[in-house]
This record gives structure tokens, sequence and C-alpha cells, in this order.
């Protein structure tokens, strides 16, 4: 199976119908040949979930989401800082979802992350879901990468996305790794290496090869960091 519906239930912020789905594609470069999952609202658009704020379902308070607007001549949140660019990949997995396109498989969801690198939340956060989809999912996977803005949550699986230093140091403090991003590469601490397939660290290898970001899973003492772009 290279598709499917891994959970359709209320999402753990506000009770709201969401959708999580998985995919498996090796067209992206900086990842490589892993499983990606979307975490979605059911029935809204997610250009016009950010934009009315609705996204709170499936992003909680993460403070990319930017600032919900009415204007007529925005499509999305105004000033949203989040990498993931809601027209591309995000927008045509919810609409292949609409069509049906995807399989249920909710009945096995082991089967999706079966023999393959799963990364957890590509868009959304992890923590919208009830943690036996993750669970199962990667209950047989070879490993994972996971981020999540939700203090706290899952360190055993995620990363906790840090957005300063000190956001950082709070996690560290606490036993957490971190996945931290940077303004300038002069910024990293000793308790941090550079993401090995960014472009700062010379792209030396793929998220599906290196396998750091898996939380207190990976058996490494140092957090992840990476240069914004």
């Amino acid at each position: 199976m290279q598709n499917g519906v891994i959970y359709e239930g209320p999402s753990l912020y506000d009770g709201e119908p969401i959708v999580v789905i998985g995919t498996w594609s090796k067209r992206n470069s900086k990842t490589g040949g892993v499983l990606q999952t979307y975490v979605l609202l059911r029935d809204v658009d997610p250009r016009e979930a950010s934009k009315t704020g609705q996204d709170f379902t499936i992003c909680g308070s993460c403070p990319h989401r930017g600032t919900p607007t009415d204007d007529p001549a925005r499509k999305i949140a105004k000033d949203r800082t989040c990498y993931v660019n809601l027209g591309q990949g995000v927008l045509s997995v919810w609409r292949s979802y609409q069509r049906g396109v995807y399989p249920d498989a909710q009945h096995d969801i082991a089967a999706l992350g079966r023999g393959r690198v799963v990364r957890v939340g590509t868009y959304g956060d992890p923590a919208a879901v009830p943690s036996y989809v993750w669970d199962q999912l990667l209950s047989e996977s070879i490993a994972h990468m996971a981020y999540t803005h939700a203090s706290g949550w899952r360190p055993d699986i995620a990363m906790q996305s840090a957005d300063s230093l000190a956001e950082a140091q709070a996690a560290w403090d606490k036993g957490q790794r971190t996945f931290r991003v940077l303004q300038n590469a002069s910024e990293r601490t000793k308790q941090e290496v550079l993401c090995p397939a960014s472009k700062e660290a010379g792209k030396r290898t793929t998220c599906a090869s290196c396998k750091l970001c898996g939380g207190l899973t990976t058996k490494t003492a140092k957090s992840i960091a990476i240069v914004q772009h």
C-alpha cells in the first residue's frame, strides 16, 4: 500500500473533525524516500483554514500560523511564517482526499509504515492526533522523524520545535531533544549539530538516511539545528 487514510476523527486540540493521510514518495530531494503524513481539517480547504484561523484544529498554538484575516486579496493568514507551502502538496493531498482517492487504512495502520522511514506530521502537528495512531504507524517502521510545537508532547518520538535558544534550553533541561531554526549557523550551540541534509552542512545525506530526528528513540545526545531559508 502506497497511500491511505490512517485516522478520521476529532482533533485533540478542539474536537473538530480531522483526517490524517499517509503518502509514500521519493520526490522530496531533502527527505528522500519516506512516508509523508498530512494532518488536515477534514472538510476545510487548508488555505481557508489558515486564513480564518481554523488551522488551530491541526496546528494548535504554533507561532508560525500567522494572523487570521478577512482581506479578500489574501488566500492564507497574514504574516504566516510556516515553511510548508499550502498551495502545493498539502492542497493536492486534501483535494485527492475529497475525491476519495485514498483507501481507508485505519484497520491496519502499521501496514503503511512497514519497512519504511516515516515522517510524522509533514503538515500539521502530530499532537492533534491520538497517540495510538502514531504508535501503530511506527510499530514496524525502519525509523522516523517527528516534530512538534506542543510543549512536552511525546519526547520519546518527537523533536521539540524551538524558535529561540531559551525555548531550546527549557526543553534540554527536561531531557528532551530539539529541532531549532537559526538565523545564522554561528548561533549553533555545543549541544546541537547542523542538520546533515541542509545546505550549510553540505547536504551530506537525506532525512531518510540520516534518521537523527527521532526524538529520544535516536541514540544521540545532540539536538538538531537548521538555518532558516
